[in-house]
């Protein structure tokens, strides 16, 4: 799995013209899914995130998660995220899941931020074509590959 975490002040999702899904301060997280995840990656990484100290404390050092600021999740699908770009110009995406592995995963991992955090997880729709928008606050973005744990 990879995720990329935008710290924002505020975040929405938005198909054909609805919200689906809206948060204040917290995170944006795009989530990737691919062939060879398994339960343990999406246990992994939804630990992280929960647990991701990026906010700032009182003498503005990045020391304080998510529960510590009171933080939410809109929590968006993007397969995109395995696109393979070394041949040509248009990219692959043959390591993403399809999506009877995927959406599983998807919404387990709502589930799993959801207990983690003990807040509801903003979301998109899972394959539509989704709008979002974001103020990404410091900027402060951070990718997490549960392959390529660093």
């Amino acid at each position: 799995m990879r995720a990329v975490l935008q710290r924002v002040s505020e975040a929405a999702c938005r198909v054909n013209g609805e919200v689906t899904g809206q948060i204040q301060t917290g995170f944006l997280v795009l989530l990737g899914v691919e062939d060879a995840d398994t339960i343990e990656d999406l246990q992994w990484l939804a630990q992280k995130i929960a647990n991701m100290r990026v906010f700032g404390d009182e003498n503005g050092m990045m020391n304080k998660a998510l529960a510590d600021v009171d933080g939410s999740i809109l929590l968006i699908s993007q397969f995109t995220l395995f696109a393979q770009t070394k041949k040509g110009n248009r990219p692959s995406f043959i390591r993403a899941a399809r999506p009877d592995k995927a959406i599983p995963l998807y919404e387990q991992m709502i589930t799993e931020l959801g207990k983690l955090t003990g807040k509801p997880v903003a979301t998109g729709i899972f394959g539509a074509d989704m709008k979002i928008s974001l103020v990404n606050d410091g900027p402060v973005t951070i990718t997490i590959d549960t392959k390529v744990k660093e």
